[in-house]
């Protein structure tokens, strides 16, 4: 089980980066991406024995990584400080080739003194539930649909929604197809979209795998409020919005 979830990764990993370094793939907006299933890859992978190793009830969905969260710690959703001490991950991260490394947006590991608020929320909502991950492991996990971080000019984040259409359409097959892998290995009974735009993903991805594997029984797929701080709703207390969802969903 462990087995096809990294091989789905480690295929993705190459599909992203075969797509992204196309000529003319990324257009004029997109100056840098990120592969943190690359330089990150031995901190994702202790993710996934820790939380991805056995069957899970409900895998959690997000979009891709944020500059100070996963693309710094190879964990989905990855608040340096959450990695660091509630995961206790500590794992060699390495760096973005120098050519490829925004320098508005450096890549110090979980030494990086900046904290995601969607990562921090995130995963302090499981620290509330759950004493330990490894009381989590089995019941909830995480994922981004795509593992690429987009960066403009600026340092500004891009959204996959917003990359040009040919790009855009070849990623979303790839993490599709990835998602659907994980998914039919770690058979969860629901999916949880981290936002609107996650969870049309969840929608699409669970239709794909009812066509290709017709003897799967399909995961129920719910929404959550996104965490992002860009968000008024979830200033107004995200963790009692999503612990709603979920308990709303089935439970913890």
């Amino acid at each position: 089980m462990l087995a096809r979830v990294l091989s789905a990764a480690q295929t993705l990993r190459d599909r992203c980066r075969a797509l992204c370094d196309a000529p003319g793939a990324l257009g004029p907006e997109v100056t840098h991406v990120y592969h943190p299933l690359d330089y990150a890859w031995p901190a994702f992978e202790a993710y996934a024995r820790l939380l991805l190793a056995k069957p899970v009830e409900t895998l959690w969905v997000g979009m891709n990584p944020g500059p100070w969260g996963m693309a710094q710690t190879g964990v989905p959703f990855g608040e340096v400080a959450a990695v660091r001490v509630w995961l206790g991950i500590d794992a060699a991260i390495g760096k973005p080739p120098p050519s490829e490394e925004h320098p508005k947006r450096p890549v110090t590991g979980l030494d990086c003194p900046r904290s995601e608020v969607s990562g921090r929320r995130v995963w302090g909502l499981f620290a509330e539930v759950y004493d330990a991950p490894q009381a989590m492991a089995g019941r909830h996990a995480v994922l981004n649909s795509n593992p690429c971080l987009f960066l403009e000019a600026t340092g500004k984040n891009r959204t996959p929604d917003k990359l040009p259409a040919d790009l855009r359409a070849g990623l979303q097959q790839a993490c599709d197809d990835a998602l659907v892998e994980v998914i039919d290995a770690l058979a969860p009974k629901r999916l949880a979209g981290v936002g609107k735009f996650a969870e049309k993903v969840a929608v699409r991805v669970v239709e794909q795998l009812a066509s290709e594997h017709p003897d799967t029984v399909l995961p129920e797929v719910f929404g959550v409020l996104h965490p992002s701080p860009a968000s008024p709703a979830a200033n107004r207390g995200w963790a009692p919005q999503a612990r709603a969802s979920v308990e709303a969903a089935g439970g913890w």
